[in-house]
């Protein structure tokens, strides 16, 4: 179990919870608190202190998720009428390689210092992956040109938030070191839902089977070519799915840190036979409302007292 952090400061409230490391940090918010981007030593000294707090621990770092709504749209000299669909993530730093290059560098840098894994985000084509990497690779020459250390064999993965990705998750995997499903862009762009409307919110349902299904296809996919797959997307923090999570294959499940203990509970409550009989029934639903019934019956089984909260509707 994990924790989301977005400054160096919060490893200690996943560690105070209780969890193994950092398996999400969002660095976009180094670029979101300042008027301007942080340099390349700002961001190294930033990454570095997570990494030296965690001591040993693993850290996963994605790249800037800026874009959609992490970056005001005032700020664009040409407003997009759909951020959410439009450049963002992994398409914003393509576009941006002087400031894209410049947070890799910091990257490359800090993993001299500990085990760190870097992902990237939004990733929806094989080119923006293999772009990436070829990156990596050539900022790896620079600096050992330069005689600065860094971890030649730092794995790169991809955060699988978008159906096209999910759907080729074999295919990125021969290239992939790691998956990490994102279900919370995931569900949105699945279902068609944006969250944050009034009129649709309710549209908004983790439980959809269609977003089971598509989890399932990529641990599935992740597990037939051997590469890790974690979980980090509010899902992970959430009771109700822990035993769908765990009966699906999931092993690394990454989360706000305060949630750490409760889902933890549910884990030592439960043997994996039970969550994978749990997974396949809940497989086999066609809507939203049997699966999370489904789930909700089963966390309450565990202790009423304890999980009630979690189970009300």
């Amino acid at each position: 179990l994990l924790g989301n952090i977005e400054f160096p400061d919060e490893v200690e409230t996943v560690l105070r919870n209780g969890g193994d490391g950092v398996g999400l940090y969002r660095t976009e918010f180094l670029f979101l608190t300042s008027n301007e981007p942080p340099d390349e030593e700002a961001q190294y000294q930033s990454y570095r202190r997570t990494i030296e707090l965690l001591d040993g621990r693993p850290c996963t770092i994605r790249t800037l998720d800026l874009g959609a709504d992490k970056m005001t749209q005032s700020m664009l000299q040409e407003p997009e009428r759909n951020p959410f669909l439009g450049l963002r993530s992994i398409r914003y730093s393509l576009q941006n390689q002087p400031m894209f290059k410049t947070q890799l560098r910091a990257i490359l840098r800090a993993s001299a210092h500990g085990p760190v894994k870097t992902m990237f985000p939004l990733v929806s084509n094989l080119m923006e992956l293999r772009q990436g990497k070829l990156m990596i690779a050539d900022l790896g020459e620079e600096l050992a040109d330069e005689g600065i250390a860094f971890d030649p064999q730092m794995p790169v993965g991809v955060m699988i938030e978008v159906p096209s990705a999910a759907l080729m998750a074999r295919t990125f995997a021969a290239e992939s070191a790691f998956f990490s499903i994102g279900t919370n862009d995931l569900v949105q762009y699945t279902l068609a839902v944006d969250r944050g409307n009034e009129r649709v919110a309710h549209l908004y349902q983790a439980a959809h089977p269609a977003v089971v299904y598509l989890a399932k296809t990529v641990v599935r996919a992740a597990r037939s070519t051997g590469i890790d797959c974690s979980l980090c997307g509010e899902m992970a923090g959430e009771p109700v799915f822990c035993m769908l999570l765990l009966g699906m294959g999931l092993r690394t499940l990454s989360m706000v840190p305060d949630q750490i203990p409760v889902v933890k509970r549910v884990i030592r409550s439960v043997t994996m036979e039970h969550c994978e009989r749990l997974a396949r029934r809940v497989g086999s639903f066609d809507s939203e409302r049997q699966v999370e019934t489904a789930l909700r019956d089963e966390l309450r089984k565990l202790d009423p007292d304890v999980f009630g909260h979690w189970v009300a509707e």
